[in-house]
């Protein structure tokens, strides 16, 4: 990008009676500044000797030179913004890694379906827009259900579900990952969407992907969805 005002301003030399004086290349060359405001003097350099030599019968229009002036200073702007825009990134994932380390080795609660039975206990947290008749249904990870109920639950957020890791039948099932799924209607039949929470020790972040992400009970969630720590 830096030799294109050269090559605007040679079109105009021709018509002149007195040809430009030799210029270095690597006076134009890149590599004398990591922007154009490396080759900046170089540029002006090269106006005043294209004013000193113009044709005096065809002189060269004062417009076009300031629309040079201009298109070179909008583009230099431009780079300089490319490069606080670069540099702003850099600070945001860098920000992002530090705040993901942090989470490390506590308890969060994030937006999930999926826990942990352990010692015969699994925890959800559930939230009921209105008064309604909740069904519960529990599968473990090959998708066989070991347990359901119903239960008429009031209106409120954050309101846990305590499983105890035992079927219907009695059974006691192993502890291992284990996915709730809530159904809900009112008292007048209608369908009442239900939402549920998880939350268990963030064990490792994974710093290769961005943003990183946080691995919680063998599932993996970003900063952003973690909703609170717990303790």
């Amino acid at each position: 990008m830096t030799t294109a005002p050269a090559t605007g301003l040679a079109n105009h030399v021709v018509s002149g009676t007195t040809p430009l004086p030799a210029t270095s290349p690597t006076s134009l060359s890149s590599s004398s500044g990591s922007t154009l405001a490396g080759n900046f003097q170089a540029f002006l350099t090269l106006l005043t000797t294209q004013l000193r030599h113009q044709n005096p019968l065809d002189p060269l229009d004062t417009n076009q030179f300031t629309q040079q002036l201009v298109q070179f200073a909008s583009v230099e702007q431009q780079l300089k913004t490319n490069s606080e825009l670069s540099t702003l990134v850099s600070l945001q994932q860098t920000a992002q890694t530090t705040q993901a380390l942090g989470f490390v080795g506590k308890t969060a609660v994030v937006d999930g379906s999926t826990t942990t039975l352990a010692n015969g206990s699994a925890t959800w947290k559930l939230a009921v827009p209105t008064n309604s008749d909740v069904k519960i249904s529990i599968t473990n990870g090959t998708g066989q259900t070991v347990f359901t109920g119903s239960y008429a639950v009031n209106a409120g957020n954050n309101q846990p579900f305590v499983w105890n890791g035992k079927g219907n039948d009695g059974t006691q099932w192993p502890d291992g990952n284990y996915k709730l799924t809530a159904t809900a209607a009112d008292t007048a039949g209608n369908s009442v969407a239900v939402s549920s929470q998880i939350q268990g020790l963030v064990n490792s972040v994974d710093l290769t992907q961005s943003p990183p992400l946080l691995s919680i009970d063998g599932q993996t969630y970003t900063v952003n969805q973690i909703k609170g720590i717990v303790g």
